[in-house]
Protein backbone atom coordinates (compact mmCIF):
# COMPACT_ATOMS: atom_id res chain seq x y z
CA UNK A 1 0.00 0.00 0.00
CA UNK A 2 1.33 3.41 -0.93
CA UNK A 3 2.47 5.61 1.93
CA UNK A 4 2.16 9.36 1.54
CA UNK A 5 4.36 12.15 2.86
CA UNK A 6 3.37 13.51 6.28
CA UNK A 7 3.73 17.08 5.03
CA UNK A 8 0.92 16.46 2.53
CA UNK A 9 -1.31 14.30 4.71
CA UNK A 10 -1.49 17.00 7.38
CA UNK A 11 -3.05 19.40 4.85
CA UNK A 12 -6.75 19.53 3.97
CA UNK A 13 -7.95 20.24 0.42
CA UNK A 14 -8.95 23.84 -0.32
CA UNK A 15 -12.38 24.51 1.21
CA UNK A 16 -13.23 27.13 -1.38
CA UNK A 17 -12.56 24.72 -4.23
CA UNK A 18 -14.50 21.97 -2.43
CA UNK A 19 -17.59 24.18 -2.26
CA UNK A 20 -17.14 25.16 -5.89
CA UNK A 21 -16.92 21.50 -6.88
CA UNK A 22 -20.18 20.67 -5.05
CA UNK A 23 -21.86 23.65 -6.71
CA UNK A 24 -20.65 22.40 -10.09
CA UNK A 25 -22.12 18.96 -9.38
CA UNK A 26 -25.51 20.50 -8.63
CA UNK A 27 -25.33 22.59 -11.79
CA UNK A 28 -24.50 19.47 -13.78
CA UNK A 29 -27.74 18.00 -12.43
CA UNK A 30 -29.63 20.96 -13.87
CA UNK A 31 -29.91 23.05 -10.69
CA UNK A 32 -29.56 26.84 -10.78
CA UNK A 33 -26.86 27.61 -8.20
CA UNK A 34 -26.03 31.16 -7.13
CA UNK A 35 -22.31 30.75 -6.51
CA UNK A 36 -21.09 33.28 -3.96
CA UNK A 37 -18.16 31.09 -2.96
CA UNK A 38 -15.47 31.83 -5.53
CA UNK A 39 -13.04 34.72 -5.28
CA UNK A 40 -13.19 35.58 -8.95
CA UNK A 41 -14.29 38.85 -10.56
CA UNK A 42 -17.21 38.32 -12.94
CA UNK A 43 -15.88 40.90 -15.39
CA UNK A 44 -13.99 39.97 -18.57
CA UNK A 45 -10.29 40.70 -18.74
CA UNK A 46 -9.87 44.24 -20.13
CA UNK A 47 -9.74 44.13 -23.91
CA UNK A 48 -6.42 45.96 -24.16
CA UNK A 49 -4.81 43.26 -22.02
CA UNK A 50 -6.23 40.53 -24.25
CA UNK A 51 -4.95 42.35 -27.31
CA UNK A 52 -1.49 42.65 -25.74
CA UNK A 53 -1.41 38.88 -25.24
CA UNK A 54 -2.51 38.31 -28.83
CA UNK A 55 0.19 40.68 -30.07
CA UNK A 56 2.77 38.84 -27.96
CA UNK A 57 1.67 35.51 -29.43
CA UNK A 58 1.92 36.87 -32.95
CA UNK A 59 5.36 38.26 -32.15
CA UNK A 60 6.49 34.77 -31.19
CA UNK A 61 6.75 35.16 -27.41
CA UNK A 62 5.88 31.50 -26.89
CA UNK A 63 9.19 30.09 -25.70
CA UNK A 64 10.74 29.90 -22.26
CA UNK A 65 10.95 33.21 -20.45
CA UNK A 66 13.78 34.21 -18.10
CA UNK A 67 13.06 32.32 -14.91
CA UNK A 68 12.40 35.33 -12.66
CA UNK A 69 10.44 37.20 -15.34
CA UNK A 70 10.90 39.15 -18.55
CA UNK A 71 12.80 42.42 -18.02
CA UNK A 72 9.90 44.60 -19.24
CA UNK A 73 7.50 43.21 -16.65
CA UNK A 74 9.99 43.26 -13.79
CA UNK A 75 10.70 46.91 -14.58
CA UNK A 76 6.98 47.72 -14.71
CA UNK A 77 6.40 45.94 -11.39
CA UNK A 78 9.32 47.75 -9.74
CA UNK A 79 7.99 51.08 -11.03
CA UNK A 80 4.53 50.29 -9.63
CA UNK A 81 6.04 49.34 -6.27
CA UNK A 82 8.14 52.51 -6.24
CA UNK A 83 4.93 54.50 -6.67
CA UNK A 84 3.67 52.73 -3.51
CA UNK A 85 6.73 53.90 -1.59
CA UNK A 86 8.53 50.56 -1.85
CA UNK A 87 12.15 50.95 -3.00
CA UNK A 88 12.38 47.71 -4.97
CA UNK A 89 14.55 47.29 -8.06
CA UNK A 90 13.75 44.81 -10.87
CA UNK A 91 16.32 42.48 -9.30
CA UNK A 92 14.09 42.27 -6.21
CA UNK A 93 11.21 40.78 -8.22
CA UNK A 94 10.21 37.21 -9.11
CA UNK A 95 7.30 36.90 -11.55
CA UNK A 96 5.24 33.81 -10.79
CA UNK A 97 2.29 31.85 -12.24
CA UNK A 98 -0.17 33.51 -9.86
CA UNK A 99 0.28 35.16 -6.47
CA UNK A 100 -0.40 31.80 -4.82
CA UNK A 101 2.85 30.47 -6.29
CA UNK A 102 4.67 33.54 -4.99
CA UNK A 103 3.36 32.79 -1.51
CA UNK A 104 4.27 29.11 -1.77
CA UNK A 105 7.84 29.91 -2.81
CA UNK A 106 8.16 32.37 0.07
CA UNK A 107 7.01 29.81 2.65
CA UNK A 108 9.39 27.24 1.21
CA UNK A 109 12.30 29.66 1.30
CA UNK A 110 11.73 30.96 4.83
CA UNK A 111 10.07 28.26 6.95
CA UNK A 112 11.83 25.20 8.36
CA UNK A 113 10.54 22.30 10.45
CA UNK A 114 9.21 23.61 13.75
CA UNK A 115 9.40 27.29 12.83
CA UNK A 116 6.59 29.45 14.18
CA UNK A 117 4.27 31.08 11.64
CA UNK A 118 1.71 33.58 12.93
CA UNK A 119 -1.62 34.08 11.13
CA UNK A 120 -4.28 36.72 11.69
CA UNK A 121 -7.67 35.01 11.73
CA UNK A 122 -9.73 34.96 9.69
CA UNK A 123 -6.91 34.08 7.30
CA UNK A 124 -7.01 32.92 3.71
CA UNK A 125 -7.28 29.13 3.60
CA UNK A 126 -3.98 28.38 1.86
CA UNK A 127 -1.71 30.14 4.38
CA UNK A 128 -2.21 27.31 6.85
CA UNK A 129 -1.60 24.67 4.20
CA UNK A 130 1.55 26.36 2.94
CA UNK A 131 2.92 26.68 6.47
CA UNK A 132 2.25 23.01 7.20
CA UNK A 133 3.78 21.81 3.94
CA UNK A 134 6.92 23.78 4.85
CA UNK A 135 6.92 22.15 8.30
CA UNK A 136 5.93 25.25 10.27
CA UNK A 137 3.96 25.38 13.51
CA UNK A 138 1.01 27.77 13.57
CA UNK A 139 0.08 30.43 16.10
CA UNK A 140 -3.19 32.23 15.38
CA UNK A 141 -4.53 35.60 16.53
CA UNK A 142 -8.31 35.95 16.38
CA UNK A 143 -9.53 39.29 15.00
CA UNK A 144 -13.23 38.35 14.95
CA UNK A 145 -13.98 39.87 18.39
CA UNK A 146 -12.50 43.14 17.11
CA UNK A 147 -14.77 43.48 14.07
CA UNK A 148 -11.97 41.82 12.08
CA UNK A 149 -9.67 44.81 12.61
CA UNK A 150 -6.02 44.45 13.59
CA UNK A 151 -5.49 47.71 15.47
CA UNK A 152 -7.53 46.74 18.58
CA UNK A 153 -5.83 43.33 18.60
CA UNK A 154 -2.23 44.59 18.64
CA UNK A 155 -1.77 43.63 22.30
CA UNK A 156 -2.90 40.09 21.48
CA UNK A 157 -0.50 40.00 18.55
CA UNK A 158 2.28 41.23 20.84
CA UNK A 159 1.53 38.34 23.21
CA UNK A 160 1.56 35.87 20.30
CA UNK A 161 4.92 36.77 18.76
CA UNK A 162 8.40 36.41 20.23
CA UNK A 163 12.04 36.15 19.23
CA UNK A 164 11.17 32.58 18.18
CA UNK A 165 8.65 33.72 15.56
CA UNK A 166 9.91 33.19 12.02
CA UNK A 167 7.11 34.56 9.88
CA UNK A 168 3.99 36.72 10.21
CA UNK A 169 1.44 36.91 7.40
CA UNK A 170 -0.57 40.12 6.90
CA UNK A 171 -3.27 40.37 4.24
CA UNK A 172 -4.86 43.79 3.73
CA UNK A 173 -7.44 44.15 2.27
CA UNK A 174 -8.34 40.84 3.82
CA UNK A 175 -9.71 37.66 2.35
CA UNK A 176 -12.20 36.68 3.80
CA UNK A 177 -13.31 39.68 5.88
CA UNK A 178 -12.64 42.57 3.50
CA UNK A 179 -11.04 44.49 6.38
CA UNK A 180 -8.38 47.09 5.55
CA UNK A 181 -5.87 47.51 8.35
CA UNK A 182 -5.12 51.03 9.53
CA UNK A 183 -1.74 52.77 9.41
CA UNK A 184 -1.60 52.53 13.21
CA UNK A 185 -2.11 48.77 12.95
CA UNK A 186 0.61 48.43 10.35
CA UNK A 187 3.00 50.53 12.39
CA UNK A 188 2.25 48.21 15.31
CA UNK A 189 3.20 45.25 13.13
CA UNK A 190 6.38 47.08 12.15
CA UNK A 191 7.35 47.68 15.77
CA UNK A 192 6.86 44.01 16.67
CA UNK A 193 8.67 42.79 13.56
CA UNK A 194 11.66 45.03 14.28
CA UNK A 195 11.74 44.19 17.99
CA UNK A 196 11.68 40.44 17.37
CA UNK A 197 13.41 40.36 13.98
CA UNK A 198 10.40 38.75 12.27
CA UNK A 199 9.97 38.45 8.52
CA UNK A 200 6.53 39.54 7.33
CA UNK A 201 4.63 38.54 4.21
CA UNK A 202 2.51 41.47 3.06
CA UNK A 203 -0.14 39.92 0.81
CA UNK A 204 -1.54 42.85 -1.17
CA UNK A 205 -3.46 40.99 -3.87
CA UNK A 206 -6.61 43.06 -3.16
CA UNK A 207 -4.75 46.37 -2.94
CA UNK A 208 -6.71 48.07 -5.73
CA UNK A 209 -10.12 46.75 -4.66
CA UNK A 210 -10.45 49.34 -1.95
CA UNK A 211 -13.42 51.59 -1.15
CA UNK A 212 -11.65 54.65 0.16
CA UNK A 213 -9.55 53.31 3.04
CA UNK A 214 -5.84 54.13 3.08
CA UNK A 215 -3.71 51.29 1.74
CA UNK A 216 -0.47 50.89 3.68
CA UNK A 217 2.30 48.70 2.26
CA UNK A 218 4.32 47.27 5.13
CA UNK A 219 7.58 47.28 3.20
CA UNK A 220 7.36 51.06 2.86
CA UNK A 221 7.50 51.62 6.63
CA UNK A 222 10.80 52.45 8.31
CA UNK A 223 12.73 49.34 9.20
CA UNK A 224 10.58 46.98 7.14
CA UNK A 225 12.17 46.79 3.69
CA UNK A 226 14.73 44.17 4.71
CA UNK A 227 12.18 42.02 6.53
CA UNK A 228 9.15 42.19 4.20
CA UNK A 229 8.12 40.05 1.26
CA UNK A 230 5.49 41.91 -0.75
CA UNK A 231 3.15 39.67 -2.74
CA UNK A 232 0.73 40.86 -5.38
CA UNK A 233 -0.74 39.76 -8.68
CA UNK A 234 -3.08 40.35 -11.57
CA UNK A 235 -6.01 38.02 -10.86
CA UNK A 236 -8.25 40.28 -8.82
CA UNK A 237 -7.72 43.89 -9.87
CA UNK A 238 -7.37 43.10 -13.57
CA UNK A 239 -9.83 40.18 -13.72
CA UNK A 240 -7.06 37.85 -14.90
CA UNK A 241 -7.64 34.80 -12.69
CA UNK A 242 -7.08 32.22 -15.41
CA UNK A 243 -3.99 33.94 -16.75
CA UNK A 244 -2.02 32.89 -13.65
CA UNK A 245 0.27 35.85 -13.14
CA UNK A 246 1.63 37.22 -9.88
CA UNK A 247 4.85 38.27 -8.24
CA UNK A 248 6.85 38.64 -5.07
CA UNK A 249 9.24 41.45 -4.24
CA UNK A 250 11.80 41.00 -1.50
CA UNK A 251 15.40 41.66 -0.45
CA UNK A 252 17.90 40.02 -2.79
CA UNK A 253 18.76 37.23 -0.33
CA UNK A 254 15.14 36.12 -0.18
CA UNK A 255 14.82 36.42 -3.97
CA UNK A 256 17.88 34.20 -4.36
CA UNK A 257 16.47 31.46 -2.13
CA UNK A 258 12.88 31.66 -3.38
CA UNK A 259 14.27 31.70 -6.91
CA UNK A 260 15.66 28.21 -6.34
CA UNK A 261 12.18 26.90 -5.55
CA UNK A 262 10.82 28.81 -8.53
CA UNK A 263 13.36 27.52 -11.04
CA UNK A 264 13.02 23.90 -9.93
CA UNK A 265 9.21 23.89 -9.89
CA UNK A 266 7.48 26.14 -12.42
CA UNK A 267 10.59 27.34 -14.32
CA UNK A 268 8.88 30.63 -15.22
CA UNK A 269 5.55 32.32 -15.72
CA UNK A 270 4.11 32.03 -19.24
CA UNK A 271 5.99 34.27 -21.65
CA UNK A 272 3.16 35.93 -23.61
CA UNK A 273 1.09 36.35 -20.44
CA UNK A 274 3.90 38.42 -18.95
CA UNK A 275 3.70 40.80 -21.90
CA UNK A 276 -0.02 41.18 -21.17
CA UNK A 277 0.93 41.94 -17.58
CA UNK A 278 2.97 44.95 -18.69
CA UNK A 279 -0.11 46.30 -20.45
CA UNK A 280 -2.27 45.66 -17.37
CA UNK A 281 0.06 47.62 -15.12
CA UNK A 282 0.51 50.54 -17.47
CA UNK A 283 -2.78 51.09 -19.28
CA UNK A 284 -5.82 49.76 -17.40
CA UNK A 285 -6.46 52.28 -14.64
CA UNK A 286 -9.87 53.25 -16.04
CA UNK A 287 -11.06 49.63 -16.32
CA UNK A 288 -9.92 48.88 -12.78
CA UNK A 289 -11.74 51.94 -11.46
CA UNK A 290 -14.96 50.86 -13.16
CA UNK A 291 -14.74 47.37 -11.66
CA UNK A 292 -14.05 48.70 -8.17
CA UNK A 293 -17.01 51.09 -8.40
CA UNK A 294 -19.24 48.17 -9.39
CA UNK A 295 -17.98 46.07 -6.47
CA UNK A 296 -18.69 48.92 -4.07
CA UNK A 297 -22.25 49.27 -5.39
CA UNK A 298 -22.78 45.53 -4.95
CA UNK A 299 -21.36 45.64 -1.44
CA UNK A 300 -23.75 48.43 -0.47
CA UNK A 301 -26.67 46.62 -2.09
CA UNK A 302 -25.91 43.38 -0.24
CA UNK A 303 -25.54 45.19 3.09
CA UNK A 304 -28.91 46.87 2.50
CA UNK A 305 -30.64 43.60 1.54
CA UNK A 306 -29.31 41.90 4.66
CA UNK A 307 -30.27 44.85 6.88
CA UNK A 308 -33.84 44.63 5.58
CA UNK A 309 -33.91 41.10 7.00
CA UNK A 310 -32.39 42.10 10.32
CA UNK A 311 -28.90 40.82 9.54
CA UNK A 312 -26.02 43.09 10.56
CA UNK A 313 -22.58 42.57 9.09
CA UNK A 314 -19.15 44.13 9.40
CA UNK A 315 -19.05 46.31 6.29
CA UNK A 316 -15.87 45.52 4.34
CA UNK A 317 -13.62 48.35 3.21
CA UNK A 318 -11.91 46.30 0.52
CA UNK A 319 -11.82 43.07 -1.52
CA UNK A 320 -15.22 41.62 -2.52
CA UNK A 321 -16.10 39.45 0.46
CA UNK A 322 -18.01 39.77 3.68
CA UNK A 323 -18.57 37.42 6.60
CA UNK A 324 -22.03 36.44 7.83
CA UNK A 325 -22.51 35.23 11.39
CA UNK A 326 -24.25 31.86 11.01
CA UNK A 327 -24.52 28.67 13.09
CA UNK A 328 -21.75 27.30 15.30
CA UNK A 329 -21.50 24.42 12.84
CA UNK A 330 -20.74 26.68 9.91
CA UNK A 331 -19.73 23.81 7.66
CA UNK A 332 -23.15 22.20 8.01
CA UNK A 333 -24.82 25.59 7.48
CA UNK A 334 -22.95 26.15 4.21
CA UNK A 335 -23.57 22.62 2.96
CA UNK A 336 -27.27 22.79 3.80
CA UNK A 337 -27.64 26.26 2.31
CA UNK A 338 -26.13 24.96 -0.91
CA UNK A 339 -28.32 21.86 -1.02
CA UNK A 340 -31.57 23.55 0.12
CA UNK A 341 -31.32 27.10 -1.24
CA UNK A 342 -28.77 26.41 -3.97
CA UNK A 343 -26.58 29.26 -2.72
CA UNK A 344 -22.86 28.53 -2.41
CA UNK A 345 -20.82 30.14 0.37
CA UNK A 346 -17.65 29.09 2.22
CA UNK A 347 -17.55 28.09 5.91
CA UNK A 348 -15.65 30.48 8.15
CA UNK A 349 -13.88 27.58 9.87
CA UNK A 350 -11.86 27.17 6.68
CA UNK A 351 -10.37 30.58 7.48
CA UNK A 352 -9.84 29.83 11.17
CA UNK A 353 -13.05 31.59 12.26
CA UNK A 354 -15.88 29.11 12.97
CA UNK A 355 -19.47 30.31 13.09
CA UNK A 356 -19.28 32.45 9.95
CA UNK A 357 -19.84 32.04 6.23
CA UNK A 358 -17.88 33.94 3.63
CA UNK A 359 -19.96 35.52 0.88
CA UNK A 360 -18.39 36.82 -2.31
CA UNK A 361 -20.25 39.69 -3.94
CA UNK A 362 -18.30 39.34 -7.18
CA UNK A 363 -21.66 38.64 -8.82
CA UNK A 364 -24.36 40.75 -10.45
CA UNK A 365 -26.90 42.61 -8.32
CA UNK A 366 -29.65 40.34 -9.68
CA UNK A 367 -27.81 37.22 -8.54
CA UNK A 368 -27.04 38.77 -5.17
CA UNK A 369 -30.74 39.58 -4.74
CA UNK A 370 -31.65 36.03 -5.76
CA UNK A 371 -29.19 34.58 -3.25
CA UNK A 372 -30.53 36.65 -0.34
CA UNK A 373 -34.13 35.83 -1.26
CA UNK A 374 -33.40 32.10 -1.42
CA UNK A 375 -31.48 32.08 1.88
CA UNK A 376 -34.27 34.01 3.57
CA UNK A 377 -37.07 31.83 2.19
CA UNK A 378 -35.26 28.67 3.30
CA UNK A 379 -34.73 30.04 6.81
CA UNK A 380 -30.99 30.66 6.58
CA UNK A 381 -31.30 34.40 7.30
Amino acid sequence: MTEYADRVERVEPSATLAVSNLASELEAQGEDVVDLSVGEPDFPTPENVVEAAEDALEAGHTGYAPSNGIPELKEAIASKLNDDGLPYEPSNVIVTPGAKQALFETFQALVDDGDEVVLLDPAWVSYEAMAKIAGGDLTRVNLAPHDFQLEPALDELADAVSDETTLLVVNSPSNPSGAVYSRTAMEGVRDLAVDHDITVISDEIYQHINYGAEHVSLGALDGMFERTVTVNGFSKAYSMTGWRLGYLAAPEGTVSQAGKVHSHSVSSATNFVQHAGVEALEHTEEAVTEMVEAFEERRDHLVELLAERGVDVSVPAGAFYMLLLVDEDDQAWCTNALEDAHVATVPGSAFGTPGYARVSYAASKDRIEEAVERLASEGYL
